[in-house]
Protein backbone atom coordinates (compact mmCIF):
# COMPACT_ATOMS: atom_id res chain seq x y z
CA UNK A 1 0.00 0.00 0.00
CA UNK A 2 1.26 3.30 -1.36
CA UNK A 3 2.10 5.89 1.81
CA UNK A 4 0.89 9.67 0.82
CA UNK A 5 2.70 12.86 2.35
CA UNK A 6 1.24 16.13 1.00
CA UNK A 7 3.78 19.58 1.14
CA UNK A 8 1.33 22.14 1.58
CA UNK A 9 2.97 25.02 -0.42
CA UNK A 10 0.05 26.87 -2.05
CA UNK A 11 0.08 26.51 -6.10
CA UNK A 12 3.77 24.89 -5.59
CA UNK A 13 2.01 21.84 -3.61
CA UNK A 14 3.02 18.62 -4.29
CA UNK A 15 2.97 14.57 -2.83
CA UNK A 16 5.43 11.81 -1.65
CA UNK A 17 4.59 9.07 -2.09
CA UNK A 18 6.18 5.49 -0.66
CA UNK A 19 5.83 2.74 -1.81
CA UNK A 20 7.03 -0.51 -2.88
CA UNK A 21 7.35 -1.87 -6.75
CA UNK A 22 5.99 1.71 -7.85
CA UNK A 23 8.53 3.03 -10.66
CA UNK A 24 6.54 1.53 -13.38
CA UNK A 25 4.08 3.85 -12.74
CA UNK A 26 5.87 7.10 -13.49
CA UNK A 27 4.17 7.19 -16.36
CA UNK A 28 0.64 7.95 -14.74
CA UNK A 29 2.54 11.31 -13.57
CA UNK A 30 3.73 12.51 -16.67
CA UNK A 31 0.48 13.41 -18.20
CA UNK A 32 0.78 15.73 -21.21
CA UNK A 33 4.91 16.19 -21.06
CA UNK A 34 6.33 15.07 -24.40
CA UNK A 35 10.05 15.17 -23.05
CA UNK A 36 11.33 13.41 -20.60
CA UNK A 37 15.24 13.61 -19.43
CA UNK A 38 15.82 11.07 -16.50
CA UNK A 39 19.34 12.08 -15.15
CA UNK A 40 20.92 9.64 -13.35
CA UNK A 41 24.39 8.13 -12.38
CA UNK A 42 26.03 5.30 -14.09
CA UNK A 43 25.26 3.00 -11.53
CA UNK A 44 21.62 4.04 -10.38
CA UNK A 45 21.24 4.39 -14.18
CA UNK A 46 22.19 0.50 -15.29
CA UNK A 47 19.94 -0.65 -12.67
CA UNK A 48 16.36 1.73 -13.38
CA UNK A 49 16.65 3.94 -15.98
CA UNK A 50 16.41 1.59 -19.17
CA UNK A 51 13.21 -0.16 -16.90
CA UNK A 52 11.35 3.34 -16.69
CA UNK A 53 12.25 4.48 -20.18
CA UNK A 54 10.48 1.56 -21.20
CA UNK A 55 7.57 2.06 -19.63
CA UNK A 56 7.76 5.62 -20.94
CA UNK A 57 6.52 4.71 -24.21
CA UNK A 58 4.73 7.93 -26.50
CA UNK A 59 7.30 10.14 -24.74
CA UNK A 60 10.32 11.48 -25.85
CA UNK A 61 12.49 10.50 -23.41
CA UNK A 62 16.25 10.87 -22.42
CA UNK A 63 18.58 9.38 -20.29
CA UNK A 64 21.62 11.30 -19.12
CA UNK A 65 24.39 9.93 -16.85
CA UNK A 66 27.55 11.09 -15.10
CA UNK A 67 29.90 9.43 -12.84
CA UNK A 68 28.66 9.16 -9.38
CA UNK A 69 30.03 11.39 -6.11
CA UNK A 70 30.15 14.59 -4.26
CA UNK A 71 32.38 15.90 -7.05
CA UNK A 72 30.41 16.50 -9.51
CA UNK A 73 27.82 18.38 -7.54
CA UNK A 74 29.39 21.34 -9.08
CA UNK A 75 28.98 24.22 -11.45
CA UNK A 76 31.04 22.31 -13.94
CA UNK A 77 28.72 18.97 -14.43
CA UNK A 78 25.64 21.68 -14.42
CA UNK A 79 27.31 23.53 -17.20
CA UNK A 80 27.98 20.03 -19.21
CA UNK A 81 24.00 19.22 -18.80
CA UNK A 82 23.34 22.72 -19.92
CA UNK A 83 25.22 21.57 -23.04
CA UNK A 84 23.79 18.26 -23.24
CA UNK A 85 20.12 19.69 -22.69
CA UNK A 86 20.58 22.50 -25.73
CA UNK A 87 21.87 19.81 -27.96
CA UNK A 88 18.42 17.49 -27.31
CA UNK A 89 16.44 20.57 -27.81
CA UNK A 90 15.02 20.71 -24.66
CA UNK A 91 12.26 22.94 -24.30
CA UNK A 92 10.66 24.77 -21.47
CA UNK A 93 7.69 22.48 -21.11
CA UNK A 94 10.06 19.22 -20.75
CA UNK A 95 10.12 17.20 -17.16
CA UNK A 96 13.71 16.11 -15.74
CA UNK A 97 13.72 13.09 -13.61
CA UNK A 98 15.81 12.85 -10.96
CA UNK A 99 17.03 9.35 -10.26
CA UNK A 100 19.64 8.61 -7.80
CA UNK A 101 20.91 9.92 -4.35
CA UNK A 102 21.62 13.30 -3.11
CA UNK A 103 23.82 14.27 -5.72
CA UNK A 104 21.47 13.76 -8.74
CA UNK A 105 19.00 15.03 -6.76
CA UNK A 106 20.52 18.37 -5.74
CA UNK A 107 22.60 18.66 -9.35
CA UNK A 108 19.42 17.85 -11.67
CA UNK A 109 17.28 19.90 -9.04
CA UNK A 110 19.80 23.01 -9.64
CA UNK A 111 19.61 22.47 -13.38
CA UNK A 112 15.83 22.38 -13.72
CA UNK A 113 15.48 25.31 -12.24
CA UNK A 114 17.94 27.04 -13.90
CA UNK A 115 17.22 26.01 -17.61
CA UNK A 116 15.18 27.76 -19.78
CA UNK A 117 14.29 29.36 -16.50
CA UNK A 118 12.91 26.87 -14.97
CA UNK A 119 11.57 23.14 -16.06
CA UNK A 120 9.28 20.80 -14.02
CA UNK A 121 10.60 18.40 -11.92
CA UNK A 122 10.33 15.11 -10.22
CA UNK A 123 12.37 13.70 -7.68
CA UNK A 124 12.70 9.67 -7.48
CA UNK A 125 15.19 9.30 -4.95
CA UNK A 126 17.50 5.56 -5.16
CA UNK A 127 19.31 6.35 -1.18
CA UNK A 128 17.72 6.25 2.15
CA UNK A 129 19.44 9.61 2.37
CA UNK A 130 17.71 11.59 -0.32
CA UNK A 131 13.93 9.35 0.63
CA UNK A 132 14.37 11.18 4.14
CA UNK A 133 15.84 14.16 3.26
CA UNK A 134 17.28 15.52 -0.03
CA UNK A 135 14.44 15.15 -2.29
CA UNK A 136 11.65 16.48 -0.38
CA UNK A 137 12.08 20.53 0.05
CA UNK A 138 12.91 22.02 -2.90
CA UNK A 139 16.49 23.04 -2.18
CA UNK A 140 18.90 22.86 -5.02
CA UNK A 141 22.75 23.38 -4.89
CA UNK A 142 26.02 22.89 -6.05
CA UNK A 143 28.81 22.72 -3.75
CA UNK A 144 32.45 25.70 -4.46
CA UNK A 145 35.60 24.36 -3.19
CA UNK A 146 34.98 26.89 -0.21
CA UNK A 147 32.21 24.69 0.76
CA UNK A 148 29.27 22.97 0.45
CA UNK A 149 25.77 24.21 -0.94
CA UNK A 150 26.85 27.38 -1.64
CA UNK A 151 25.20 27.88 -4.66
CA UNK A 152 21.64 26.96 -5.12
CA UNK A 153 18.15 28.09 -5.54
CA UNK A 154 14.76 26.92 -4.42
CA UNK A 155 12.74 24.75 -6.56
CA UNK A 156 10.26 22.62 -5.93
CA UNK A 157 9.46 18.87 -7.62
CA UNK A 158 5.94 18.36 -8.93
CA UNK A 159 6.19 14.98 -7.02
CA UNK A 160 8.76 12.60 -4.84
CA UNK A 161 8.18 8.87 -6.27
CA UNK A 162 10.19 6.81 -3.69
CA UNK A 163 10.33 2.89 -3.77
CA UNK A 164 11.62 1.30 -1.10
CA UNK A 165 12.59 -1.69 -3.48
CA UNK A 166 15.78 0.20 -5.05
CA UNK A 167 16.85 0.17 -1.30
CA UNK A 168 17.82 -3.45 -1.97
CA UNK A 169 20.68 -2.44 -4.33
CA UNK A 170 22.15 0.18 -2.02
CA UNK A 171 25.62 -0.50 -0.28
CA UNK A 172 25.94 -1.04 3.32
CA UNK A 173 27.85 1.92 3.52
CA UNK A 174 24.85 4.26 1.91
CA UNK A 175 22.23 2.63 4.43
CA UNK A 176 24.27 4.11 7.23
CA UNK A 177 25.06 7.04 5.32
CA UNK A 178 20.99 7.74 5.13
CA UNK A 179 20.44 6.28 8.63
CA UNK A 180 22.25 9.36 9.95
CA UNK A 181 19.89 11.76 9.04
CA UNK A 182 17.29 9.55 10.51
CA UNK A 183 18.31 9.78 13.86
CA UNK A 184 18.33 13.54 12.89
CA UNK A 185 14.39 13.18 12.85
CA UNK A 186 14.46 11.57 15.57
CA UNK A 187 16.61 13.62 17.84
CA UNK A 188 14.28 16.42 16.69
CA UNK A 189 10.95 15.67 16.46
CA UNK A 190 10.09 12.19 17.33
CA UNK A 191 12.05 9.77 19.67
CA UNK A 192 10.15 7.18 18.87
CA UNK A 193 12.43 6.88 15.98
CA UNK A 194 15.71 6.19 18.04
CA UNK A 195 13.01 3.66 19.41
CA UNK A 196 12.74 1.65 16.39
CA UNK A 197 16.58 1.67 15.57
CA UNK A 198 17.93 0.73 18.97
CA UNK A 199 15.10 -2.32 18.47
CA UNK A 200 16.86 -4.33 16.35
CA UNK A 201 14.62 -4.31 13.45
CA UNK A 202 14.13 -6.42 10.55
CA UNK A 203 15.09 -4.35 7.39
CA UNK A 204 11.77 -5.20 5.40
CA UNK A 205 10.49 -3.69 2.80
CA UNK A 206 7.22 -2.28 5.32
CA UNK A 207 9.89 -1.29 7.84
CA UNK A 208 11.41 0.81 5.45
CA UNK A 209 8.47 2.49 4.26
CA UNK A 210 7.31 3.40 7.63
CA UNK A 211 10.38 4.56 8.99
CA UNK A 212 10.54 6.75 5.56
CA UNK A 213 6.92 8.00 6.09
CA UNK A 214 8.01 8.87 9.66
CA UNK A 215 11.09 11.37 8.81
CA UNK A 216 9.56 12.44 5.40
CA UNK A 217 6.45 13.89 7.10
CA UNK A 218 8.14 15.94 9.55
CA UNK A 219 10.31 16.96 6.76
CA UNK A 220 6.82 17.75 4.71
CA UNK A 221 5.33 19.25 7.72
CA UNK A 222 8.92 21.53 8.50
CA UNK A 223 9.12 22.67 4.96
CA UNK A 224 4.98 23.36 4.64
CA UNK A 225 5.71 25.55 7.69
CA UNK A 226 8.87 27.80 6.30
CA UNK A 227 9.40 26.86 2.97
CA UNK A 228 12.20 29.67 2.25
CA UNK A 229 13.45 29.79 6.09
CA UNK A 230 12.30 33.01 6.16
CA UNK A 231 11.04 32.47 9.95
CA UNK A 232 13.47 30.14 11.00
CA UNK A 233 11.61 27.41 12.09
CA UNK A 234 12.99 25.07 8.93
CA UNK A 235 16.54 25.89 10.40
CA UNK A 236 15.47 22.75 12.61
CA UNK A 237 16.64 20.54 10.08
CA UNK A 238 20.05 21.52 10.15
CA UNK A 239 20.77 20.00 13.34
CA UNK A 240 24.39 18.47 12.89
CA UNK A 241 24.95 19.91 9.52
CA UNK A 242 26.66 23.52 10.90
CA UNK A 243 29.40 21.69 11.90
CA UNK A 244 28.92 18.72 10.05
CA UNK A 245 29.01 20.42 6.41
CA UNK A 246 32.55 22.00 7.78
CA UNK A 247 34.08 18.29 8.06
CA UNK A 248 32.79 17.58 4.67
CA UNK A 249 34.11 20.35 3.26
CA UNK A 250 37.94 20.06 4.80
CA UNK A 251 37.95 16.62 3.79
CA UNK A 252 37.18 17.63 0.38
CA UNK A 253 34.13 15.05 0.40
CA UNK A 254 36.17 12.34 0.49
CA UNK A 255 37.33 12.11 3.66
CA UNK A 256 33.44 11.75 5.12
CA UNK A 257 30.55 10.44 3.83
CA UNK A 258 27.67 13.37 4.04
CA UNK A 259 25.82 10.71 6.60
CA UNK A 260 29.31 10.62 8.70
CA UNK A 261 29.81 14.01 9.20
CA UNK A 262 26.49 15.11 9.94
CA UNK A 263 26.85 11.90 12.63
CA UNK A 264 29.41 13.85 14.23
CA UNK A 265 28.17 17.32 13.79
CA UNK A 266 25.05 15.71 15.79
CA UNK A 267 27.05 14.44 18.85
CA UNK A 268 28.96 17.87 18.87
CA UNK A 269 25.96 20.09 19.14
CA UNK A 270 24.90 17.34 22.02
CA UNK A 271 28.03 18.58 23.69
CA UNK A 272 27.84 21.71 23.18
CA UNK A 273 24.58 21.80 24.40
CA UNK A 274 25.77 19.84 27.63
CA UNK A 275 23.08 17.87 27.39
CA UNK A 276 25.11 14.45 28.59
CA UNK A 277 21.98 11.93 28.16
CA UNK A 278 21.54 13.71 24.66
CA UNK A 279 24.99 12.56 24.09
CA UNK A 280 25.56 9.17 24.99
CA UNK A 281 22.65 7.97 23.51
CA UNK A 282 23.59 9.11 20.09
CA UNK A 283 27.00 7.76 20.53
CA UNK A 284 25.85 4.64 21.10
CA UNK A 285 23.22 5.05 18.77
CA UNK A 286 26.20 6.04 15.88
CA UNK A 287 28.73 3.25 17.41
CA UNK A 288 25.78 0.50 16.85
CA UNK A 289 25.71 1.60 12.92
CA UNK A 290 29.29 1.88 13.05
CA UNK A 291 29.12 5.81 12.17
CA UNK A 292 32.10 7.53 13.74
CA UNK A 293 32.09 9.26 16.83
CA UNK A 294 35.68 10.89 16.44
CA UNK A 295 37.18 13.36 13.69
CA UNK A 296 40.91 14.20 13.30
CA UNK A 297 40.84 17.64 11.54
CA UNK A 298 42.15 20.58 12.70
CA UNK A 299 39.89 22.57 14.91
CA UNK A 300 40.87 25.76 13.93
CA UNK A 301 40.16 25.25 10.32
CA UNK A 302 36.99 23.72 11.23
CA UNK A 303 35.80 27.14 12.91
CA UNK A 304 37.22 29.58 9.91
CA UNK A 305 35.17 27.06 7.62
CA UNK A 306 31.95 27.03 10.05
CA UNK A 307 32.06 30.89 9.22
CA UNK A 308 31.25 30.43 5.37
CA UNK A 309 28.00 28.32 6.51
CA UNK A 310 24.85 29.63 4.89
CA UNK A 311 23.59 29.78 8.37
CA UNK A 312 25.57 32.47 9.40
CA UNK A 313 24.13 35.73 10.12
CA UNK A 314 25.25 39.04 11.34
CA UNK A 315 28.64 37.19 11.44
CA UNK A 316 27.23 34.86 13.95
CA UNK A 317 26.94 31.12 13.86
CA UNK A 318 24.18 29.44 14.18
CA UNK A 319 23.71 26.43 15.76
CA UNK A 320 20.70 23.85 16.70
CA UNK A 321 21.29 22.27 19.68
CA UNK A 322 18.89 20.25 21.43
CA UNK A 323 16.46 21.31 24.42
CA UNK A 324 15.50 17.69 25.22
CA UNK A 325 14.79 14.25 23.03
CA UNK A 326 11.91 15.63 20.30
CA UNK A 327 13.04 19.36 20.90
CA UNK A 328 15.86 21.65 19.29
CA UNK A 329 16.44 25.29 19.73
CA UNK A 330 18.81 27.61 17.49
CA UNK A 331 21.88 29.60 19.19
CA UNK A 332 24.00 32.01 17.84
CA UNK A 333 25.89 33.06 21.12
CA UNK A 334 27.76 30.19 21.26
CA UNK A 335 31.37 31.00 22.21
CA UNK A 336 33.75 29.49 19.75
CA UNK A 337 36.15 28.60 22.94
CA UNK A 338 33.40 26.55 23.41
CA UNK A 339 33.28 25.05 20.15
CA UNK A 340 36.60 24.39 19.78
CA UNK A 341 36.65 22.15 23.66
CA UNK A 342 33.93 19.83 21.97
CA UNK A 343 35.94 19.19 18.64
CA UNK A 344 38.80 18.59 20.90
CA UNK A 345 37.45 16.92 22.97
CA UNK A 346 36.16 14.44 20.00
CA UNK A 347 39.64 14.12 18.88
CA UNK A 348 40.48 17.04 16.51
CA UNK A 349 43.98 18.63 16.75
Amino acid sequence: MVKKIRVNLKDRSYNILIGSGDLAGLKNFLKSKRQVVIITDFTVGSLYAKNIQKNLRGFETHVISLPSGEKYKSLSAAAALYDRLINLQIHRDAVIIALGGGVIGDLAGFVAATYMRGVDLIQVPTTLLAMVDASIGGKTAVNHHKGKNLIGVFHQPKLVLIDVDTLRTLPVKELKNGLAEVIKYGTIKDPAILKILEGNPRASAAFWQNLIYRCAKIKAEVVSRDERELTGYRMILNFGHTIGHALEALGGYKKLSHGEAVGLGMLAAAKIAKKKEITNRLQSILTRLKLPTRVNLSANQIIKSLKLDKKVRGGKVRFVLPVKLGRVTIKDNVPESRVISVLREMGCR
